[in-house]
Order: C-alpha cells, then sequence, then structure tokens
C-alpha cells in the first residue's frame, strides 16, 4: 500500500515546489512572479589570426564606448595601408599633371599638319604680294590676281581648320586622360579606406557602456581568426527574466513597467518590459483544453533601472488584469 501512495506523495511534493515557485509570497506580502536575471555578452574578435599585441582591459573592468579593448599585431595590414596610401599619392600625382596641358606624344602629327598649313599660307601670301603690283602694271591679266587672292584665303582657312584639328585631338585626347586619373584616385582611395578599415579591425572598441566580462588572451598569445578574445556584457543588455501564468498573459505588454526586488536590493526597484514571449515555457505538447492551461506560463523580459548582476534571482510584483 506504501509503495502505491509513493508515487502519488511526490507527485504532490512537485506540484507543491512548482506552485511555490512560480507564485509565492515576496515584496510587501504579496504573491510574487519568480524570475532571474539574464545577461547577453559580446564576444569582440580579430577578423584575422594573429599574436595579442596589448590588452587594455581586465576581467571585471567598467568600460565606457569606444574604449580600446586590445590589439592584435598589425604589422602585415599596416604594410598594406601605407601601400595603399602610396598608390593614392601617386595617383593624384598622375591626375595633377593630366591637368598640366602636356600633350602627349600622338598629338605631335597635329602640330605638324598647323605647320604645313601656316608655310602654305606664307607662300600664298608671298605670291599674292609678287603678284598684285604686276597685274596693277598690265604684266599680268587681273584674273591671275584673282587667283593669287583665292589660294591665299584658301590658305589662311586650312591653317584655320587644322589649328581646330589639333585643339579637338588635344582637348579629346586631355579629358580622356584626366578622367581616367581621376578613376585611378578614386580607386586607390577606396582601397585605401579598405585597408584602414582592415587595420582597426584589429584594435576593437568597446560599441557601448559595459562590463568586462572575460578575457580570452593574453599579450604575447596566438589568436585564430574570428576568435573571442574579450567578451563584454553592455548595461543594456541585462535583463530580468519572469514567467507569467497564461491566466494573466493579457496584461503583460512591452513598455508596461513591472515593480521587482532582489536579495540585498534596494527597495522600489522597477523594470520596463520589452519582450512578451509568444510561446509558453516548459510546457508539455498537451490539449490546451480550460484545465490544462493553468499549467502554462509565458517568459516576460524587462531592462531593469538599476545595473544587476546576471544570474540573480528576482521577485516580480504582478500586473493586476485588465489593468
Amino acid at each position: 500500500m506504501r509503495r502505491k501512495l509513493l508515487p502519488l506523495v511526490l507527485l504532490l511534493i512537485a506540484a507543491g515546489l512548482v506552485g511555490v515557485l512560480l507564485l509565492r509570497p515576496g515584496i510587501d506580502g504579496r504573491q510574487t512572479l519568480t524570475g532571474y536575471v539574464e545577461g547577453e555578452p559580446l564576444y569582440l574578435a580579430a577578423p584575422v589570426s594573429g599574436a595579442v599585441e596589448q590588452v587594455f582591459v581586465q576581467r571585471g573592468q567598467e568600460v565606457a564606448a569606444g574604449d580600446p579593448l586590445f590589439v592584435v599585431d598589425p604589422t602585415q595590414l599596416a604594410a598594406q595601408r601605407d601601400q595603399a596610401a602610396a598608390e593614392v599619392a601617386a595617383a593624384r600625382a598622375q591626375a595633377e599633371d593630366a591637368r598640366q596641358g602636356q600633350r602627349p606624344a600622338e598629338l605631335a602629327v597635329f602640330d605638324a599638319q598647323v605647320a604645313a598649313a601656316e608655310a602654305r599660307a606664307r607662300d600664298a601670301a608671298a605670291d599674292l604680294r609678287r603678284i598684285r603690283p604686276l597685274v596693277e602694271k598690265g604684266i599680268y591679266a587681273p584674273a591671275r590676281l584673282d587667283d593669287a587672292e583665292a589660294a591665299h584665303q584658301a590658305a589662311l582657312a586650312e591653317v584655320k581648320a587644322a589649328a581646330r584639328r589639333r585643339d579637338a585631338a588635344e582637348l579629346g585626347a586631355r579629358q580622356g586622360q584626366v578622367e581616367a586619373a581621376d578613376e585611378r584616385v578614386r580607386q586607390a582611395e577606396a582601397a585605401l579606406t579598405a585597408a584602414g578599415a582592415r587595420l582597426a579591425d584589429l584594435a576593437p572598441r568597446a560599441p557601448a557602456a559595459a562590463r568586462v566580462e572575460e578575457v580570452f588572451y593574453q599579450p604575447g598569445e596566438w589568436a585564430g581568426a574570428n576568435q573571442p578574445v574579450v567578451s563584454l556584457l553592455p548595461h543594456d543588455r541585462v535583463r530580468l527574466r519572469f514567467f507569467v501564468p497564461e491566466t494573466v498573459l493579457a496584461a503583460y505588454r512591452p513598455g508596461r513597467t513591472v515593480r521587482f526586488g532582489c536579495d540585498g536590493c534596494q527597495d522600489g526597484l522597477t523594470a520596463k518590459i520589452v519582450f512578451v514571449s509568444p510561446r509558453p515555457e516548459f510546457t508539455p505538447p498537451v490539449i490546451y483544453s480550460r484545465e490544462s492551461r493553468e499549467r502554462l506560463v509565458y517568459m516576460v523580459e524587462a531592462i531593469p533601472s538599476v545595473r544587476l548582476n546576471p544570474g540573480q534571482p528576482v521577485d516580480v510584483v504582478p500586473l493586476e488584469a485588465g489593468s
């Protein structure tokens, strides 16, 4: 008979313990919800392997946003950054040279054409000066003067045309050189920016105010690529987690404030709800009848108004349903 009663007694004891943990007297003698403090750490690493050169923090230290954490040997990436900077300087020098107006050798043919046209124009002018007085004296017919003037005008027109062809060719070549030089400058600057970013990745800084949770490597040790060197616990990633029965779940919504207490903490602590789980916790796959759904609890997360330690148990004052 005792053996038959033993499982029933154990079951009743377990049910009693669950009830005590989930809903027990606490703050101000009222029923409270059980919960604990949970922290979500950040793990900082370098994207490449290398020896840890410096570590600026130690476990338990408080850091502000932007504080340096550690440095992995930057020698190789620093050399790449310096090379990229030199390439930027060279590209800028080429772009400046392209704007100086120095003509490339292939434009010399246009200069020769202009010089030839100018020589023909001078010859035509000389012929015109020689023929004009002879026509006036009646030695040559007037038609000869007309031909000389026409040849002179044609020679002048050819000089202007050759000069325009030279200017157009020079402008087109110069414009193309300037555009190509500017493009090389942009490419070199982009490479320099990328090299600087890779170098900065070897010396991470704290993304937010936090507490150093752990330092995994010390100076001189070899850290693999993407292997965490330091873990941080940001203050805004420390939250309360407590569990609410399904019957009063509607009272808990993001944005609402709950009161809570903990061992050794001051009175009147509050936390703002930021998350309500859409799924029940610690519940076997049963049919959700009116009788069974009283056993369902839902996890709620809230950001506390004070700094707490992860793992610390808390008692949360329940909210009134419908409030």
